[in-house]
């Protein structure tokens, strides 16, 4: 079973993820961020990951630190769930249309974080959500799953098209390169017989 659940509390947020790379697309999301909500539930659908995440944030701040956590908090769980990445495929890039915009996400779970952003968003805001904190959530995301993630959108007019266009390739890239690849026969995808370092 590849699942994981992690417990992250701060004095600015406390977070609870359970997570299972094996699922059917199921989730349950309330972080009190609408659109991050919305945006994780993509990720859980359009991933095939079941994922149930509950957060409380200083949201009377801003929304910077609970989306940013929860970013942290589930790379932790994608790590923790895929253990020592026997057999998985490792590698995936995905181009995901959303009405006008495309993205490309291209993702190596190499165990070296590394995140290349090169989206730009037309707007500061999606309604009340800070388009800055996109790439903030996916910088600890990919920091914290320890691996490399490559994304950009070719085009694009509307921010929440951009947004949405990024979840959801990276849920489908995840998808790609968590699953396992009978061909392998449980062995690690790397020349060094070992990923992580």
């Amino acid at each position: 079973m590849r699942t994981a659940a992690i417990e992250r509390t701060t004095r600015e947020t406390r977070i609870r993820i359970e997570l299972d790379l094996d699922g059917t697309g199921a989730s349950q999301i309330a972080t009190g961020v609408g659109f991050l909500d919305h945006m994780l539930d993509q990720v859980a659908r359009h991933g095939r990951i079941d994922l149930a995440i509950a957060a409380e944030g200083d949201l009377h701040i801003d929304d910077h630190h609970t989306v940013e956590d929860v970013g942290i908090a589930l790379g932790q769980a994608v790590k923790k769930a895929l253990g020592d990445m026997a057999g998985i495929g490792r590698y995936a890039d995905v181009h995901l249309p959303m009405d006008e915009a495309l993205t490309r996400v291209v993702i190596d779970i190499s165990g070296r974080p590394m995140l290349v952003w090169r989206t730009v968003f037309p707007t500061a805001k999606i309604g009340s959500f800070d388009t800055e904190l996109v790439r903030e959530f996916f910088q600890a995301f990919a920091t914290h799953a320890a691996l490399t993630l490559h994304v950009e959108t070719l085009y694009g007019d509307n921010a929440h098209h951009i947004a949405e266009s990024c979840f959801k390739a990276l849920a489908r890239a995840l998808k790609v390169a968590v699953a396992v690849d009978p061909s392998l026969g449980g062995a690690v995808p790397s020349t060094k017989g070992r990923l992580g370092d």
